[in-house]
């Protein structure tokens, strides 16, 4: 059984706010499972914060709808609009009058004021309401930073939200590097772009003079890792995101390096070489050598370790056709975990090391799926012409993959889904974008 999952918890959500007005010894004892039904979103309203300084308008209303935005783009909630509120927030400081508030349904209100000092930080306090139990939920929270990161304040106070009603790990305040594209299929040129979760604020760490492809997040966010075809030839490079100076990774004449990842210590890649026809799995720490974990005569790539950093997850032909393996980081003997029908590719270690995410494809359709580590549980959650690469969400509750439209013309998109296969979602990017890569939550 899932420890949680998002069809359940949009449910739950709703009986999380009741068990407050409860002691606290029948709390405790309180446990409530749902194991069918359809999701109806939790009603929240937001009215606009409070601006507590002139400067501060419109940041007020600019975080406000950000909040607004990152809680309806679960699916688990629905935001009541003001043009229905009855009651006025009229001061942060006033007392909430919950009938008002019930008479609409609301069942969460989250209130909050903005201020900007004189040395231009901007400020953000609120609290979270629950209606039917007449008090708070959790304690008031202020946060601070400068005016230019009033989005991130805005993902903060949404990730505080999200997470005392649902139960769930916070997501919104991270960010996806991805590959943005232009041009026609058969001359396509790419470079690296970074951007919040949400599509805002993107950024491009690389030009377009070499194709790009496969970045990676290091477990604290701070470095990329890719493949550049800047020589010709394939091979692994590793960025500092805030420097924008691409450095080669290894040296390997006369093979082509790719597929790079991270271990969970930030210090150590595992990666794909292919010399002489054949391909294995390779791992390296930063600045030191490399050694070899398989050794087929198969084609071994797309490793990724599980959060602990034991195992890594793999994908191989060895069977004759792509499957997927687990083997021990040191290497060794590899057990498959994928027996349906089709083929395997691009596996991903949920960051809660419960589940694997994959590509699958069978019968000319292409699917986002996610497994058991063992391979039990098989669940495809999408369905197109090509979807393909996913990533997960820090809280490991969502999946981020490349979608490619049909025909002469089709390009690719990103698009999100959650573990249920609910709540398919575009994600805006400025142009045609592939291989996202979500970071860790930011410091």
């Amino acid at each position: 059984m899932f420890l949680r999952s998002l069809a359940k918890a949009a449910v739950m959500a709703v009986a999380a706010l009741l068990p407050l007005a409860l002691p606290a010894a029948a709390q405790d004892r309180l446990r409530i499972e749902i194991t069918e039904g359809v999701i109806e979103p939790l009603p929240f309203a937001i009215p606009t914060f409070e601006a507590e300084t002139p400067q501060a308008a419109q940041l007020a209303n600019d975080i406000t709808r950000v909040i607004a935005a990152d809680l309806v783009g679960t699916g688990l909630f629905r935001e009541v609009p003001a043009s229905s509120h009855i009651a006025r927030i009229t001061s942060f400081s006033s007392p909430v009058s919950y009938p008002d508030w019930k008479a609409i349904n609301v069942q969460a209100l989250i209130t909050g004021a903005v201020s900007v000092d004189g040395s231009g930080r901007t400020n953000v306090k609120f609290r979270l309401h629950d209606v039917f139990a007449d008090n708070e939920l959790g304690e008031g929270l202020q946060l601070g930073g400068a005016s230019s990161a009033a989005r991130r304040l805005a993902h903060k106070v949404a990730d505080q939200v999200y997470s005392r009603i649902t139960g769930e790990g916070a997501y919104f305040d991270s960010r996806v590097v991805f590959v943005h594209e232009e041009g026609p299929k058969n001359a396509r040129q790419k470079r690296l772009g970074v951007m919040d979760y949400d599509g805002a604020n993107v950024q491009y760490l690389t030009d377009s003079s070499s194709i790009v492809l496969a970045p990676r997040f290091s477990p604290t966010g701070d470095r990329v890792l890719y493949t550049s075809y800047s020589s010709g030839v394939p091979e692994i490079y590793m960025m500092q995101v805030g420097a924008l100076r691409p450095q080669k990774l290894i040296e390997a004449q006369g093979a082509m390096t790719f597929a790079p990842r991270f271990g969970p210590d930030g210090n150590t890649v595992v990666y794909s070489e292919s010399r002489g026809g054949n391909t294995d799995i390779f791992v390296t720490s930063i600045g030191g050598s490399a050694s070899k974990l398989t050794n087929t005569p198969s084609i071994e790539t797309a490793p990724s370790y599980s959060p602990d950093g034991s195992q890594i997850v793999f994908e191989s032909d060895r069977s004759g056709m792509q499957q997927l393996y687990i083997m021990s980081a040191r290497g060794g003997e590899a057990r498959r975990i994928s027996f349906g029908e089709g083929r395997y590719g691009t596996p991903v270690w949920s960051p809660r090391g419960d589940l694997i995410a994959f590509t699958k494809q069978h019968g000319g359709r292409f699917h986002i799926g996610v497994m058991r580590t063992d391979g039990s549980e098989e669940r495809l959650l999408t369905a197109s012409f090509l979807d393909e690469g996913p990533t997960w969400s820090p809280n490991g509750r969502v999946i981020m993959f490349t979608r490619q439209s049909a025909g002469a013309g089709g390009q690719p998109s990103l698009y999100s889904v959650d573990i249920t296969g609910r709540n398919l979602r575009r994600v805006p990017t400025p142009g045609a974008a592939s291989d996202p890569a979500w970071s860790p939550l930011l410091p």
